[in-house]
């Protein structure tokens, strides 16, 4: 049996329902969050908790109670009815719940959290790197909600749509100056002579807890790492690409166009992301 936790209560997954007035359904009035977990436990929680607070605050929610500990509480409850003690994906959807048109009656807030086991407990390097190249019909806008994970994914999924029709395993992302800032559900790092290069947040690319984990781990480990922006010529010059998100970890990609890559320091990260699960 399969556990969801929605409205305050723990549910069979058959048994939740989501209304016709729902705004999460009716206008994408919401964000989500996804979180690895790891020997049965949520990893990173509280950098994840920071970024939920923060979009809350940006999409102007006024949950009336929301706290940390509390949240906790009820995604160990879920583990433990799903009896999941090992590794996991779990996504929690936060939305709007009241009425209204495009203006909401109040702003209250609900969420609904699920989660599934995923075969590897740790993170795991992919063994064939990823083939990438730019997605070219859309460009993001960067404006204040580009660094947040709203429910609005249109783009993320026409893009990751191009890259299938394309053979690409991944598709990059530019934004409205052509610069590039993301894959389909990645964050992207380049590697030059040993220093990381990641898109700069004001370029419009979503603020993702493992770029923020990516950037502490290089810092920790003397490594330079620089938050600028990025260009397809700077694909070109990289000894290495990587992407990265809460639930993979790190990604290698093999090549762009006719540029291969190496993946020594993706190797790297992946040790230090492994060392420091809970």
């Amino acid at each position: 049996m399969e556990f969801v936790f929605h409205r305050g209560e723990y549910l069979l997954r058959n048994q939740a329902t989501i209304y016709v007035d729902d705004r999460a359904h009716r206008f994408g009035d919401g964000f989500f969050e996804s979180i690895r977990v790891a020997n049965g436990k949520p990893q990173f929680l509280k950098n994840h908790f920071a970024r939920i607070a923060e979009t809350i605050k940006i999409l102007k929610i006024q949950p009336s109670h929301f706290e940390y500990e509390q949240l906790t509480e009820e995604i160990e409850g879920l583990l433990k009815r799903n009896e999941i003690h090992e590794g996991g994906r779990m996504r929690i959807t936060f939305y709007r719940k009241s009425k209204g048109f495009y203006l909401p009656k109040e702003n209250d807030m609900d969420y609904f959290i699920e989660v599934e086991p995923i075969p590897h407990n740790h993170f795991e390097l992919n063994e064939t790197g990823k083939i990438i190249d730019i997605y070219t019909e859309v460009k993001k806008d960067p404006n204040r909600f580009a660094n947040f994970k709203t429910l609005n994914a249109q783009l993320y999924i026409m893009a990751s749509i191009f890259a299938e029709e394309k053979n690409w395993d991944d598709a990059l992302i530019q934004n409205t100056k052509l610069a590039i800032i993301e894959a389909t559900a990645s964050n992207i790092f380049l590697v030059s002579n040993g220093v990381l290069y990641t898109p700069s947040l004001t370029d419009g690319c979503v603020g993702g807890t493992m770029r923020m984990n990516i950037i502490n781990l290089a810092l920790e480990n003397k490594l330079k790492v620089y938050e600028c922006t990025i260009n397809p010529q700077n694909l070109l010059t990289a000894d290495e690409v990587f992407l990265t998100n809460a639930i993979r970890g790190v990604e290698w990609a093999a090549s762009y166009r006719t540029k291969p890559y190496q993946n020594n320091i993706s190797k790297r990260f992946i040790q230090l992301l492994n060392d420091s699960l809970i």
